[in-house]
């Protein structure tokens, strides 16, 4: 598939080929009305098949953050220095056409409010249905066809009874692989996961994560993870952020920060969060407890 915009053309084989294909360069964002920048310095590239996960508290600016890269961020707020590069292109050139052929489609999001983004009063399937009809071109039963493939992929058993159900009839495990399902549905290139596994129990949690990872291998996507539980970054992520009051404290290869962190501020959301389980993925190799 080839997606053309103002004379480029995003080619996904040769995309999946390049050494980046989502570049953020000392990135900042402000509010337009006090000047106050709420994000300051973000920087890093993703590449496809890699996952980079943003850790940080709440009002880090993990979100603003993501909100930024897919063109959405609310209208008091806006990129005030730094370069977002999407697919070799600075966003700042792109036009809201442009942005309605790339997002949802090239780049999409999952978020942590499942049941937020769907449709109450319509059946779950329908609603893929739909996105697959009017963005992806095809007939209604080929959609349905491949809506119920989709929804077997995110391992949902019996995936043509979830194709008939209401959204309140799922929990909320089932609602966000919906979601899941509803993201990967035109093949996309990039996906933001920003706190998925927030409201979801221990077990529920770890199968969200594991289908992540499992989808990035198989679609070749490149996968951003936003948590602020380190448990989440170590289980999923190859490079990570940590961001603190919008700047970030500490950047690397997820198992470099693990194991050797260099600031204070990661030392303590580690020393946090070992007691919830983020020392099982700081054991080195081979090393099990009886």
């Amino acid at each position: 598939m080839t997606i053309e915009i103002e004379g480029i053309e995003i080619e996904r084989a040769a995309a999946a080929e390049a050494e980046s294909i989502l570049r953020l360069e000392d990135v900042r964002i402000a509010h337009r009305h006090t000047g106050e920048e709420l994000v300051r310095g973000v920087s890093f590239d993703l590449r496809p098949g890699r996952v980079v996960g943003i850790v940080g508290e709440s009002g880090s600016g993990k979100t603003l953050t993501c909100r930024a890269i897919l063109g959405i961020l609310p209208r008091l707020f806006h990129i005030s220095g730094g370069r977002v590069e999407l697919f070799g292109r600075d966003i700042a050139g792109l036009s809201a056409r442009d942005w309605e052929q790339l997002r949802g489609v090239s780049i999409t999001a999952v978020f942590q409010d499942p049941g937020s983004y769907l449709n109450p009063s319509l059946r779950v399937g329908p609603q893929i249905v739909e996105a697959l009809r009017v963005r992806g071109g095809l007939r209604r039963r080929e959609a349905k066809r491949r809506t119920i493939e989709l929804l077997d992929d995110v391992r949902l058993r019996d995936p043509e009874l979830i194709y008939r159900s209401y959204p309140h009839e799922l929990s909320g495990g089932m609602l966000q692989r919906v979601l899941i399902a509803s993201a990967i549905s035109l093949e996309p290139r990039i996906l933001i996961a920003d706190e998925v596994t927030t409201a979801l129990d221990v077990t529920v949690q770890a199968e969200i994560l594991d289908l992540l990872t499992d989808l990035t291998q198989q679609h070749d996507l490149a996968l951003i993870v936003v948590s602020h539980d380190l448990a989440v970054i170590a289980q999923t992520c190859d490079d990570v952020l940590v961001l603190r009051q919008g700047e970030v404290v500490e950047q690397g290869e997820a198992k470099s920060i693990l194991f050797a962190p260099q600031h204070e501020y990661t030392r303590l959301l580690i020393d946090e969060h070992n007691t919830y389980g983020l020392d099982r993925f700081r054991e080195p190799a081979g090393v099990h407890h009886g």
